[in-house]
């Protein structure tokens, strides 16, 4: 049986979610796991799945509402312990600062770009995994 990985998916936009998973597909590099998604569509349901633990990878819609991604993994930084990292979405590159601020791990733009998002993503993958060992 292969290895996976979970990967948390936040956003209050069924087709930002979509993307996510399509961008990513079932394995982002041939280097990291197979990925499986949980996907949340408020503050409150991501809170829960990290409190149960087994996530490996958050990816946070900096443009959701009424919580953004950046507000939100600030929280869950400041309150999850041992939090994974988290992949925000933002809205233009400019923005990017904010995902500093976020203490985000990595930040990509919207709409997703598969390329882009998958080296990112596979990327936390691989630190998480280096971490894990």
């Amino acid at each position: 049986m292969q290895p996976t990985a979970t990967v948390l998916v936040y956003s209050d936009d069924s087709n930002t979610r979509a993307q996510v998973r399509l961008a990513s597909g079932r394995r982002p590099a041939p280097d990291v796991p197979l990925v499986e998604f949980v996907e949340c569509a408020t503050p409150a349901a991501v809170l829960s799945e990290l409190d149960k633990g087994g996530i490996d990878v958050c990816v946070f819609d900096g443009e959701s509402v009424p919580m953004g991604g950046m507000g939100l993994c600030r929280q869950v930084k400041d309150e999850v312990f041992n939090c994974p990292p988290v992949l925000l979405l933002i809205g233009r590159p400019q923005d990017a600062w904010l995902a500093t601020w976020s203490r985000a791990e990595g930040a990509v733009t919207l709409p997703v770009e598969p390329v882009e998002f998958a080296a990112a993503l596979a990327s936390l993958l691989r630190t998480q995994r280096l971490q894990s060992a």
